[in-house]
């Protein structure tokens, strides 16, 4: 008939050991899930947080530039028109810039 081990034969077994500390890590770590989760949810919701203000202020940084970029397109256009004449439209003039562009490209 089979005899029980007593706990000194189970401690020397490395199976026993490597079975026990898996259960025990595994129980610490059931028992540590509302603590991870409890101190998760803040430092999710700061990086939610930062990311959507960092969204917002690159948002407003490129209509800054984009506005800036129309505005100085205006300036242009308006100094063109200026330089050739009163009566000359605006999409005469652009087709001038165009052309003279072409011009200089082929030049090259």
């Amino acid at each position: 008939m089979a005899t029980i081990p007593n706990l000194d034969e189970l401690l020397k077994n490395e199976t026993t050991k490597g079975f026990a500390v898996g259960v025990g890590i595994a129980l610490a770590g059931i028992a540590a899930i509302p603590v991870i989760a409890s101190i998760g949810r803040p430092f999710a919701r700061a990086a939610l947080k930062s990311s959507l203000l960092l969204v917002e202020k690159s948002r407003e940084a490129l209509a800054e530039a984009s506005e800036g970029m129309e505005d100085l397109l205006a300036e242009v256009k308006a100094e063109l028109i200026a330089e050739k004449g009163a009566y000359a439209t605006a999409g005469e003039v652009v087709e001038e810039v165009v052309e003279d562009a072409v011009a200089e490209a082929k030049a090259l």
